[in-house]
């Protein structure tokens, strides 16, 4: 049997559940997964290898009109992943409108490549009439794509997901070797997890203003040493990052430090400190330094 491989690339609008989906497919937690939307600013791999095949997922921001660079630098990650893509996971749910960034879903009907339509969150839905009915209007609204109903949450259907894209999968050796699970460098990872804490912790804009860099990441042979900053564009929600005499971001060390120790399965020194860096967002220089297309 020949061997395949291909890129697998995650698109859709926000909070439809691209992140969830693209770590229950990898087997590994590699995305942020929050109930808030925009969680997601990077294009991230995840490499998944059988005995014949390897899949490279790419999960990429939601899909949005942006109103700073920070988006446009998103909105660039989304479309790229419709360039390159042997297969493409569009990803939707039942609640959301169907022609919702319709300019999106415009460049996803003209692809050549394979596209299959996941309609997630069916669990939320009580008639099977209703889910066929969702279906249907997909087929209509993309004819030439496969429209399968399934459930992150609780995990249905994913494994038959899992067996299409294979066979649909181009003949290809592996792109990558077969013990790698990502593209991304370690430090990418911590600066992520810290990000999605904040997202749980803190309320309202703080989430959205907020960009953690890793300073230094040295590894010795018990102890992980880590330094970062973390980013945010007012003095005022430097405060509340901080808290009252620190504690806020006491409690941030304190749970990020527990999912960075679970990660690399290694003892871990966190140090962060708080800085303001005004308009960040709109800044192309600053967005660069920290790793955006721009």
């Amino acid at each position: 049997m020949a061997y395949k491989s291909g890129f697998v690339n995650i698109v859709g609008n926000p909070n439809v559940g691209k992140s969830t989906l693209m770590n229950i497919l990898v087997g590994e937690k590699l995305s942020i997964i929050t109930s808030k939307s925009q969680t997601t600013r990077h294009r991230i791999m995840g490499i998944v290898t059988g005995d014949d095949y390897q899949i490279v997922y790419s999960d990429t921001p939601g899909v949005l009109k942006p109103v700073y660079k920070l988006q446009e630098s998103m909105l660039k990650y989304s479309e790229s992943a419709l360039e390159d893509a042997d297969v493409i996971l569009y990803i939707t749910d039942v609640l959301e409108t169907k022609t919702k960034n319709k300019f999106f879903l415009d460049m996803v009907n003209r692809l050549s490549v394979p596209i299959i339509i996941l309609i997630n969150k069916i669990d939320l839905v009580t008639e099977q009439t209703q889910v066929e009915d969702i279906i249907k209007e997909w087929h209509e609204l993309i004819p030439k794509a496969e429209v399968h109903p399934v459930s992150a949450l609780h995990k249905f259907n994913t494994e038959n997901i899992l067996n299409r894209i294979v066979e649909l999968l181009p003949e290809n050796p592996p792109y990558f070797e077969k013990d790698r699970l990502t593209d991304k460098p370690e430090r990418f990872f911590v600066s992520e997890i810290i990000r999605e804490k904040i997202l749980t912790l803190y309320e309202k804009e703080i989430p959205y203003s907020v960009e953690v860099q890793v300073e230094t990441f040295k590894e010795e042979e018990s102890i992980i040493r880590i330094q970062t900053v973390i980013n945010v564009i007012r003095d005022s929600q430097k405060g509340i990052i901080i808290g009252k005499g620190g504690q806020a971001l006491k409690r941030l060390g304190s749970v990020s430090r527990k999912e960075i120790e679970a990660f690399f399965g290694k003892k871990i020194y966190l140090e962060m400190f708080v800085k303001v860096s005004k308009d960040w967002r709109d800044n192309t220089n600053r967005l660069k330094n920290f790793g955006y297309d721009i």
